[in-house]
């Protein structure tokens, strides 16, 4: 046990991202069963469905799960008015300031958690009381920090800047990366790219199987004049790589992006106009598998790199 499995109440200190469109019940209770934190990814979902999700996860699961909650949603407040009617006992909150809901959910006995991409951020989350900190680096899908500093920079810098429990994400879907994060000062991971190709993810088929087919540099940061975001190479990031070497305006990238990308990709399987949101280590992920295999082989991956670094010390 260490300090991240007994905040949760887990087996092992491996959480599953809140992503939106592969994020809902059945990835997250199937995380929670194998002994990591499922977390259900609100992002993508009106109130109704997010309610239909928390309720399915609660009868599929005794184990503890969580929500992530984007704190630029549109219907927040409804979001969090479910989250204290139905006894959500964990939150983790992104895009925005953790100061907005900390204290109020901490009030009703939640545990909070803020993901950050730096250390003056995790800094303001130790200001607002959260219980702990993801610090996500570059190499992470979906929204990412305008700075692109790494993960191998970014969690020995916040380390030394607060003493909250720490998770790493970014590039980490091995037991290896897993170790490595932990070398470098975290408490736990958080783990995104590599759930999103799981079995019991929501997102579409042909997309689970363009991110076990990706490729080394088939990711890259885009759209940082509006919020940067790690796409998969397709018809719409060539436009959108496009409009920013002809230095397209924000407005033109608003436009271009138009609303439902993500979901056109992700969720309905559009894989030449959506918006494929993944991570580096995506070019790592060489099969399609269920969530509890996933979490065995990262712990078994540990073992073994964890064994391979103390034969060099003998």
């Amino acid at each position: 046990m260490n300090i991240i499995t007994k905040l949760f109440g887990i087996k092992y200190p491996i959480i599953q991202a809140g992503m939106i469109w592969c994020s809902g019940w059945k990835l997250a209770s199937a995380v929670s069963n194998a002994g990591g934190l499922g977390l259900i990814g609100s992002g993508s979902m009106h109130p109704d469905t997010f309610l239909e999700h928390v309720r399915k996860c609660k009868k599929a699961t005794q184990k503890p799960f969580g929500v992530n909650v984007p704190l630029l949603y549109p219907e927040l407040d409804e979001i969090i008015n479910i989250i204290l009617a139905e006894d959500v006992k964990i939150v983790f909150t992104s895009a925005g300031s953790p100061k907005k809901y900390t204290s109020h959910l901490k009030e009703k006995g939640i545990t909070v958690v803020h993901v950050v991409s730096g250390a003056k951020f995790a800094m303001k989350c130790k200001e607002a009381g959260v219980d702990a900190v993801v610090a996500e680096g570059f190499e992470a899908g979906g929204h990412n920090g305008i700075n692109e500093t790494t993960t191998m920079a970014l969690i020995p810098r916040v380390r030394e800047s607060v003493d909250l429990p720490l998770i790493a994400a970014g590039g980490i879907g091995t037991g290896a990366s897993m170790l490595a994060a932990f070398a470098l000062g975290a408490d736990g991971v958080q783990v995104g790219t590599r759930f999103a190709a799981a079995e019991e993810s929501s997102a579409h088929m042909d997309f689970k199987k363009m991110i076990v087919n990706a490729d080394e540099g088939d990711t890259k940061l885009m759209m940082k004049k509006l919020i940067p975001v790690r796409l998969l190479r397709n018809k719409f990031y060539n436009e959108v790589e496009k409009a920013e070497m002809s230095c397209a305006t924000a407005d033109d990238l608003r436009n271009l992006l138009g609303k439902g990308r993500a979901k056109k990709g992700m969720f309905e399987g559009d894989m030449e106009e959506g918006e494929l949101e993944i991570g580096q280590v995506s070019s790592l992920v060489k099969e399609i598998q269920p969530a509890g295999i996933i979490i065995e082989e990262m712990i078994k991956e540990y073992n073994d790199a964890l064994c391979k670094l103390r034969k060099i010390e003998d």
